[in-house]
């Protein structure tokens, strides 16, 4: 064997024996206590893995190894959320079909994934795309359409058993999550209803529905986008504009969960940061809903006869100066005046193009447009103007908000720009004329009926006011809307529907799945239906038209744990024994964006299927870490700029300056006539000067300030960069234009910037983990990204630290072989130094996984393996342990050692972790400083289990606190135990 490591022939050698045996292969087994290690799956983009992807998916792997090292039964698999937009996004342009170039980018993370040493089940890999699977998310949605939600049971229940109560009583009894215009009817009533009125009546209760809602509509893309996938109103991918825009969707009705979702929080091991984002996205508030009457004098007869609103702070009412309703809201039409129809329409057409994002986080910026029109207040009958104002959406509540100006600074920030009534409603608030203040503390004044209460005492009085005139009631309000659960594309799950005189009807369970059928292009049809209206002769049983839309990319995601469980199931989405085995997942690995949007559906999917039996858990994951990002390091090179101040114009040079000049030209301490000196004359014409000197017209120009110098920092790719140090030779053929470039040096070497971002391809700062498993090893890659720091915190990237990594690979196998290539561990008994070593990172490597400190174990591992080079320990029963500890980090050094340690191939895995030994730590002696008269003069070793008295005779008659003595008798002799000894003269 070579003396050094050779980890690319070890490495490949291992993965091959893994893929070979299965290794990793994990079946049920009762015997042992299951563990289910979780990596949110990938979407697999073209661009494959780059160094910050795999983080994640390193710590998942170490927890997963380890678990197995305690005994644990592990299911560690892995799959692809292969659904959406970018694929699609590519067939339109190439006319590639989206299931070809999928296919091809889960070949490239897969091999990627397997290159890394990943201890994944393979075999029960899930993609979201392919009709096995998407078998199952449509056969949920059948199961969603069919259930209501019955407010009694706080649970789901089969829609066939709500149609049997209409049959016996009607719905007056029935307490159920229904739409809020859903009418009250009699036994009689239903009976007498059509099956068609019957079927629309149910679809105000099922679980899913179509329903037309107000949306994120990105003509660019065509199609509807989730709030999370809107930034600054243009689409995330592509930075397509967004509308808002009213389209007939599909909606799963999340809000009846809404309790369930905030209060299941605290039964989960999730970041604080999380939870808080969940609940305020669910947004839980008690309050009170409140009619106002529409005063009919300048509306049109369709108008309504009351706008209601919500509030949480009911007993502000009588300061009501304003009311805002949202710009999309149903009722603007009949509520604008001719007058204002100008300005309306105008101030209507503006709100579209705003993300809802925008309209809720921009608090200062102010607009709005006055209907024309009025309604009542209740409390003490004045006219109150109706205004639009885009910080009202249509979709939070009832779209309608009251504006009280004294105690909401936003309603403040209303009232004074259109010169509305600020009205004072407590006696403790203070400066309303320069601020609002939302004190509930004080007496009510200005406030009718309250006068002279206090909050308590006001709002109950305000809330029976309104019950008992059946103008408003109490109300517990959620800012939590139905989810929007349709997407006007070709590339993701059909929904299993078809539609008969305008009604949605399911196809039959039999007939699932019900797949994608070809199409000609994956664009929207002329008279703009969605792609899939291009598919010829695409109808259930040839008559009726299925449904055009597809689902979200969230459908597939909401319920893929499941699936990994039994993967090959084809009579379920999985076994009753898989589900009772696994139960939840105990450790979930993935980032913090998906908070809102996948990880709250998810949470809502999983009830829903406890709901209705088929899964045991409340909540589908016990622990989730949130991994933070691993940031870019980019580096830039700086080409001269020249800028002519007399023709106004601006020349770029193909001349690019070490960061050296350009910082000391940026801190003044190089002038424009230094920077001309220094490229010696070569300028934009080419006109080559004397070396020692600038031509005298530029050096004039450059006194008079017509010539300035400035410095453009271009990205350039990080991976012709080493430790700041750019390859020229690399840098030339790196892009035609740079093939002319001329240098300016610092002594040999041009050092380039640096700046940590985001890592981006725009930015040439995405380093490829091939290269650097191909350059130092998948281990020491592994090794690396946990060392970086903790696993939550966002760090920057540095391929240069990435040697240290290495090197401590190398000296780990020098424990194992000599200089010479020759194995040198022998059968020895280890000395108590070596144990000491050995079980100080048994203990530190457990405590530190226990907790999923992941960093802090690499540290732990360098510290024993110095330790143990510098003991010269080569001994078996040491080394085996070192071995085991070492295997979650580094899979294929670890199999490799532990074969040529006599064990069975492949095994490792297999072993048991190592047991700390308490007793190994204790010290069997303790070296004393010895002061005398308050000088420490020497140290002596005592056992630490020895009396104070044989201490104090022991230091007396040592010979060096004998001369320091000089014969005289010590006044006293202080000891003090296992810290020092202190002898007074």
């Amino acid at each position: 064997m070579s003396a050094e490591y050779n980890f690319r022939e070890v490495e490949q050698k291992w993965r091959q024996f893994w893929d070979e045996n299965q290794t990793y292969k994990t079946e049920i087994d009762h015997s042992k206590p299951k563990y289910y290690v979780l990596d949110m799956f990938p979407y697999p983009s073209g661009a494959g893995l780059h160094v910050g992807h795999p983080l994640g998916y390193i710590a998942s792997d170490i927890v997963s190894r380890y678990r197995r090292l305690k005994g644990f039964n592990v299911l560690h698999p892995m799959g692809f959320d292969s659904f959406g937009l970018p694929a699609e996004q590519y067939a339109i342009q190439t006319g590639q079909h989206p299931a070809i170039t999928t296919e091809d980018n889960i070949a490239t993370y897969i091999r990627q994934l397997k290159q890394i040493g990943f201890s994944y089940d393979w075999s029960r890999e899930v993609r979201t795309s392919d009709p096995k699977f998407y078998k199952w998310t449509q056969w949920i949605f059948m199961q969603l359409f069919n259930h209501y939600y019955d407010k009694d049971a706080n649970r789901a229940l089969s829609i066939d058993s709500l149609v049997e109560r209409f049959a016996e009583s009607g719905n007056t009894a029935v307490k159920a999550v229904c739409d809020e215009e859903t009418p009250t009817f009699t036994a009689e009533d239903w009976n007498n209803m059509s099956g068609h009125q019957q079927q629309e009546l149910l679809l105000k209760y099922r679980l899913t529905f179509p329903d037309e809602s107000v949306v994120n509509w990105c003509p660019g893309l065509g199609t509807v986008l989730a709030n999370d996938e809107v930034k600054d109103g243009v689409s995330e991918r592509g930075g397509f504009p967004v509308e808002q825009k009213k389209m007939k969707q599909w909606s799963m009705r999340i809000t009846a969960y809404a309790d369930r979702l905030i209060d299941g929080l605290n039964e989960v091991d999730w970041s604080d940061a999380i939870k808080e984002q969940q609940r305020n996205w669910i947004g839980r508030s008690q309050g009170a809903s409140v009619r106002f009457k529409v005063d009919r004098s300048t509306v049109s007869e369709e108008a309504p006869e009351f706008i209601e609103v919500f509030t949480t702070r009911v007993d502000t009412i009588y300061g009501v100066s304003f009311m805002v309703i949202a710009p999309e809201h149903d009722y603007v039409p009949y509520l604008t005046t001719e007058a204002q129809k100008e300005e309306v329409d105008a101030y209507v057409n503006w709100a579209k193009s705003r993300s809802e994002l925008d309209r809720m986080s921009e608090v200062k910026r102010v607009s709005g447009a006055f209907t024309g029109s009025y309604v009542i207040n209740p409390f003490n009958d004045e006219k109150v103007p109706i205004y639009l104002a885009d910080y009202v959406l249509a979709g939070y509540g009832t779209g309608a908000v009251m504006g009280v100006p004294s105690g909401d600074q936003r309603d403040w920030n209303f009232a004074t720009h259109f010169n509305l009534p600020i009205i004072p409603i407590l006696d403790a608030q203070k400066e309303i004329e320069t601020q609002a203040d939302n004190t509930k503390e004080g007496k009510y004044i200005n406030s009718g009926i309250i006068n002279g209460m206090e909050y308590k005492e006001a709002t109950a009085t305000l809330v029976q006011s309104l019950e008992e005139r059946g103008i408003g009631k109490g109300k517990t309000q959620f800012r939590l809307r139905n989810a929007v659960f349709s997407r006007q594309r070709y590339w993701g799950e059909p929904v299993p529907v078809y539609f008969k005189d305008g009604l949605p009807y399911l196809i039959e369970e039999s007939e699932l799945p019900l797949e994608l059928p070809s199409i000609d292009k994956y664009l929207p049809t002329e008279t703009g239906e969605p792609p899939l209206g291009r598919a010829e002769g695409w109808k259930y049983k040839g008559e009726y038209e299925y449904e055009l839309s597809t689902m979200p990319g969230w459908a597939g995601s909401s319920w893929y744990w499941y699936r990994y469980m039994d993967a090959q199931n084809e009579e379920a989405m999985a076994s009753k024994e898989a589900i009772d085995y696994w139960q939840a997942v105990d450790l979930y690995i993935g980032g913090s964006e998906h908070a809102t949007g996948h990880l709250l559906y998810s949470r809502f999917w999983n009830k829903f299927l406890k709901d209705i039996g088929l899964v045991n858990e409340e909540e589908f994951a016990k622990k989730l870490i949130n991994q933070g990002m691993i940031q870019g390091r980019s580096n830039f090179v700086y080409r001269l700029k020249e800028v002519n101040t007399k023709t106004n114009t601006v020349n770029s040079t193909n001349i690019f300056f070490s960061y050296g000049f350009v910082e000391k030209f940026k801190k003044n301490e190089l002038s424009a006539i230094d920077i001309a000196n220094i490229y010696s004359g070569y300028i934009k014409n080419s006109i080559n000067l004397e070396n020692t000197a600038i031509d005298e017209k530029l050096k004039h120009l450059i006194e008079q300030g017509h010539i300035v110098f400035d410095f453009t920092p271009l990205h350039v790719d990080v991976n012709i960069v080493s430790n700041e140090i750019l390859d020229i030779a690399a840098f030339k053929a790196w892009r035609s234009d740079f093939a002319e470039a001329e240098f300016i040096l610092e002594g040999d070497k041009y050092i380039c910037g640096v700046e940590v971002e985001k890592m981006s391809k725009s930015k040439y700062n995405v380093v490829n983990p091939d290269v650097l498993v191909d350059r130092v090893g998948a281990d020491t890659l592994r090794l690396y990204e946990m060392f970086l720091g903790p696993l939550e915190q966002a760090k920057p990237w540095n391929t240069n630290g990435i040697d240290g990594s290495f090197r401590f690979i190398k000296k780990v196998w020098r424990l194992f072989y000599d200089e010479q290539g020759n194995w040198k561990v022998k059968d020895e008994k280890a000395t108590k130094e070596e144990l000491k070593v050995l079980h100080t990172a048994i203990k530190k490597v457990e405590d530190d996984l226990e907790r999923y400190s992941f960093n802090t174990v690499v540290s732990s591992l360098m510290i024993c393996v110095n330790d143990l080079g510098s003991l010269k320990c080569s001994k078996k029963e040491i080394l085996e342990q070192l071995v085991i500890l070492m295997s979650s980090y580094t899979p294929h050094l670890s199999e490799e050692l532990w074969s040529l340690l006599g064990h069975e191939a492949g095994t490792v895995s297999k072993a048991s972790f190592p047991k700390f030994e308490p007793s190994y730590l204790v010290e069997s002696s303790f070296e004393y400083p010895i002061s005398i008269n308050g000088k420490v003069r020497t140290n002596i070793a005592f056992p630490v289990d020895l009396a104070s008295s044989e201490i104090e005779a022991g230091v007396l008659a040592n010979e060096v606190v004998q001369k320091w003595l000089e014969g005289k008798t010590p006044k006293k002799v202080i000891v003090v135990p296992k810290r020092i000894v202190n002898v007074v003269l």
